[in-house]
């Protein structure tokens, strides 16, 4: 077994371990999410903390980790006999990102339990995780009916097991936490208030620190074991400090001052529910206990309230979790300081950065500051580009002036209309990708559409076609009690039918004909409503731009909504149209994103006025850069890259962005090689849009695309 990082010997993060040591100190603070980009520490620090926690006595051969002083009376194991326990190390159990619903609650033998009537049940990951750690990296990428399982177990202390009629029941009570990076996608708001604190973690930028991470990595790396052990004092005082606060919990008094401090903060920053103050209050005496006091102070208060409010207060996918401590401050001002009283062990709140001595084992690392870094590799400093999905404001480019026939110059960056809410979208056909809530696909949870043979091991039962499969051989196989004689060919699958996610494909038109102020904001608005739509249907977004010479692609393929808002605002315009070298972008990206992911089904969302007056350098003659007219070369490529997409299956829907008294209808003859409906801008408003979407489900289907005037009078 690999010798695992020292949590002592982690640099800075100094609310990561704190919130980590304060859940080992009462898990019923409810576990930590950890937030940040890679490379920051926060696997290995999880990893880590499992060293820390005490051991536990079990009872010997349960399965399901029983304690001997109070064993489980519901235990599958059980009932137990009083008899000594075993001592064994508290576990660190990861859930992976694919993992099964059987895998994570445990499975039954549905073919045992029906023909001789025994509930044989192997156990989960849940049980393996009873009084230890269970960690889930990537969490924001686990299946949503599997993120509520795991949070409904963690709340209840206990996991449920039903298979037709059939039910287990065991204890699962431990320390959950769960690692994302939010460029990847985010949480629903309501799994987010599920988790009790929140931690955003970031690679210092500070070069000493920097310095020290890469010294004590490559030093372990070297040496593990070597390593370990000179942390290993700084460890053991870790260790006994966290079992010293556990006991001390209990007497830890909570006062009504302290109770009115929690719920003031959480009415002033209008957190939704109760279960903010409770985490706070369960946080805040956690404090009070890691630093050895018995009563809650008003640092304790604020303390909690930056470790439990922050992912609280996000409402919507665009919304930056954060917290306003000035605000935070403002508010506990207001109450009176409090008592002075005897503190025999003022320790800071978090665990001390240097190892043992002044230096840290590796030499000079003393004065390291108390924040960012950590043991994982050190990302090398880049330009000052911030990661996806959480950029910060950059000026808009500066104008340039335009090249000889290149159109239009560059347009500043036009802030998006106000989002609207968008109907239901959806991709013609089943599909058979990820579980979402657009289009209709066969899943492993909805509606029960019929029965098969199973293939592999069987997870969801049809039980009257079973039956009805075994009932003609009761005879001939001498069946006399009162089972079913079953045998494994009689087993029956369920089938079912829900709603996938799908791919939603931005192709927008930034060139010089879409600069106005007014036609830009109303277009990024009606993207950003269908962007808000995507987050709710659990979808993957992308983003392609095209002006000027060429296309870009501004967003790969991601569940980070967010990210894509962020690019849609701060997109110029200006330039000429080259609306073929948008279009085989995105014939690329999407042929590219088959490969990798070829369950998900796409929809082509294309926001243009029609116009083709580049060929973007895919072709030459009067429509190519630098020729004189805006010729027939550029809008006969465009027509061929749309039936090109258009032979490739691909739902499309076209927005008409042309506006003025004179309307040539190139959107509509665009659509049509598309094999989509069109819509024009004036029909942006949130019915017409959303029911011509809704509507991609008969376009595609029709044999005859309709001509562009029919797109039109639907719009």
């Amino acid at each position: 077994m690999s010798t695992p990082y020292p949590f002592t010997a982690v640099v800075g993060q100094t609310d990561l371990r704190l919130a980590l040591l304060l859940n080992a100190v009462s898990p019923a603070v409810g576990g930590v999410l950890v937030r940040g980009e890679k490379g920051t520490a926060k696997s290995t620090a999880v990893r880590a903390l499992s060293a820390l926690l005490p051991q536990v006595d079990v009872v010997p051969g349960c399965r399901f980790s029983c304690a001997p002083a109070a064993p489980d009376p519901a235990c599958p194991d059980g009932p137990h006999e009083p008899g000594p326990g075993t001592a064994r190390p508290a576990r660190m159990v990861e859930l992976p990102v694919g993992a099964s619903e059987d895998r994570l609650v445990g499975a039954l033998d549905i073919e045992r339990a029906l023909s001789e009537g025994v509930k044989a049940f192997e156990p989960g990951l849940l049980a393996d995780a009873h009084r230890g750690i269970l960690y889930v990296d990537e969490v924001n990428l686990l299946h949503d009916h599997l993120i509520d399982l795991l949070l409904d177990a963690a709340a209840m202390g206990a996991s449920y097991v039903e298979r037709e009629g059939v039910s287990v029941r065991h204890a699962a009570r431990f320390l959950l936490v769960g690692t994302m990076n939010p460029e990847e996608g985010e949480l629903r708001p309501q799994l987010l208030d599920r988790f009790g604190l929140t931690v955003e973690v970031a690679a210092s930028r500070e070069p000493e620190q920097r310095v020290e991470v890469v010294r004590r990595r490559l030093a372990y790396e070297d040496d593990p074991a070597g390593f370990a052990s000179r942390w290993a004092g700084d460890e053991a005082e870790v260790r006994a400090r966290v079992v010293a606060a556990r006991a001390l919990l209990p007497q830890v008094r909570l006062g009504d001052t302290a109770l009115l401090q929690i719920a003031a903060t959480c009415a002033g920053f209008e957190v939704d529910g109760m279960r903010a103050d409770i985490v706070m209050a369960r946080t805040a005496t956690a404090l009070a206990a890691w630093a050895g006091r018995t009563s809650v102070r008003k640092e304790d208060v604020r303390q909690a309230a930056l470790l439990a409010l922050p992912h609280r207060r996000r409402r919507n996918p665009f919304d930056a979790p954060g917290l306003d401590e000035d605000k935070l401050d403002e508010i506990l001002d207001g109450f009176p300081d409090d008592e002075p009283e005897p503190d025999p062990d003022p320790e800071p709140e978090g665990p001390d950065d240097g190892g043992p001595g002044d230096g840290g084992p590796d030499g000079d690392g003393g004065g390291v500051p108390p924040q960012g870094g950590g043991p994982e590799e050190a990302q090398a400093p880049q330009a000052p580009e911030a990661p996806e999905g959480r950029e910060a404001p950059e000026p808009a480019e500066a104008p340039q002036p335009a090249a000889q026939g290149a159109g239009a110059p560059e347009q500043a960056a036009v802030r998006a209309a106000e989002p609207f809410r968008t109907k239901m979208l959806s991709v013609p056909g089943l599909g058979e990708g990820a579980a979402g809530r657009r289009s209709r696909a066969r899943t492993a949870h909805g509606r029960t559409t019929g029965a098969q043979r199973p293939r592999g091991q069987l997870t969801k039962l049809h039980l009257a076609a079973t039956v009805q499969a075994a009932a003609p051989h009761q005879k001939a196989r001498g069946r006399t009690g009162r089972g079913l004689v079953l045998r494994r060919d009689d087993l029956r699958q369920a089938t079912r039918e829900g709603r996938e996610g799908n791919l939603v494909l931005f192709v927008v038109d930034a060139s010089g004909s879409m600069a106005a102020r007014q036609r830009m904001g109303a277009v990024k608005g009606a993207v950003l409503s269908l962007l808000l739509d995507a987050y709710q249907r659990r979808d993957k977004v992308g983003l392609i731009t095209f002006r000027g010479s060429g296309a870009e692609l501004a967003l790969p393929p991601t569940s980070s909504v967010d990210a894509a808002a962020a690019r849609l605002e701060r997109l110029p315009t200006g330039g000429r149209t080259p609306l073929a070298a948008g279009l085989l972008k995105a014939h690329e990206v999407l042929r590219i994103e088959r490969l990798r992911d070829p369950s998900r089904r796409p929809l082509l969302v294309v926001v243009t006025d029609g116009r083709a007056t580049s060929a973007g350098g895919l072709g030459s003659g009067s429509g190519s850069p630098g020729s004189g007219s805006p010729g027939g070369d550029a809008r006969e490529l465009a027509a061929r890259s749309a039936r090109l997409l258009a032979a490739g299956g691909v739902a499309s829907v076209v927005v008409d962005c042309e506006s003025g008294p004179v309307r040539l209808g190139l959107a509509g003859r665009l659509a049509a090689d598309l094999g989509g409906p069109a819509v024009t801008l004036d029909g942006l408003r949130a019915d017409a849009l959303a029911g011509l979407v809704k509507n991609v489900r008969t376009s595609v289907a029709s044999p005859a695309s309709p001509s562009p005037h029919t797109h039109r009078r639907a719009a």
